[in-house]
């Protein structure tokens, strides 16, 4: 059987939730633009003998197209990422060092769909298509690998989840989650 006290704690858990909802407007509006700059951590690009000369770095561009979904939290943007990121794999054989330099471009276009669940605070999820251009270039005086380069480029895809703080109207952090230049990417957020 429930106390009185129990009962009490309960309303003003549920009353603080339904407070904080009515507070929660959507922090992504109609026409509004956003873009983002940011650093990667954990590359998917590399692997065991490899080392990383440019971290991954990314730039991305989203405008609101429609709002007020969802009783007025959620609403729907789209725009584009561009990410670049460098490394290097290097072996040494007969007294002889030779490798491999690759370097990595997303381009890519993406559709977010957000939603806020406290204010100040703008979550979201969404998808990308775009195309990954990778190109290596062989270094060393090995002669037998000296004619060897290759490139993997092609299309690629990307599912991503992330949040945005707003400090300010202008400025905010984010951090996404997913498959992209790397597996988590922290950053600046700038309102234009």
């Amino acid at each position: 059987m429930m106390t009185k006290k129990t009962i009490m704690t309960l309303v003003i858990v549920f009353a603080s939730g339904a407070l904080m909802s009515m507070q929660a407007q959507n922090l992504f509006s109609k026409g509004e633009k956003i873009a983002n700059l940011g650093i990667g951590v954990g590359s998917y690009y590399g692997g065991d003998g490899y080392s990383s000369s440019i971290p991954p770095l990314s730039a991305s561009y989203e405008q609101c197209i429609l709002d007020g979904l969802l009783d007025g939290k959620a609403s729907i943007g789209v725009g584009g990422y561009m990410a670049y990121t460098a490394n290097k794999w290097e072996t040494t054989y007969a007294n002889s060092t030779y490798g491999y330099k690759y370097s990595y471009v997303i381009l890519g276009a993406r559709g977010v769909f957000h939603y806020q669940f406290i204010d100040k605070l703008d979550t979201y999820t969404g998808l990308m298509l775009g195309y990954n251009a990778v190109s290596s270039k062989y270094f060393g005086s090995s002669g037998s690998h000296a004619t060897e380069a290759s490139t993997g480029s092609g299309i690629g895809y990307s599912a991503f989840v992330g949040a945005r703080y707003h400090f300010s109207d202008k400025f905010g952090a984010f951090a996404e989650i997913g498959y992209g230049i790397s597996a988590l990417e922290l950053g600046i957020s700038i309102r234009l």
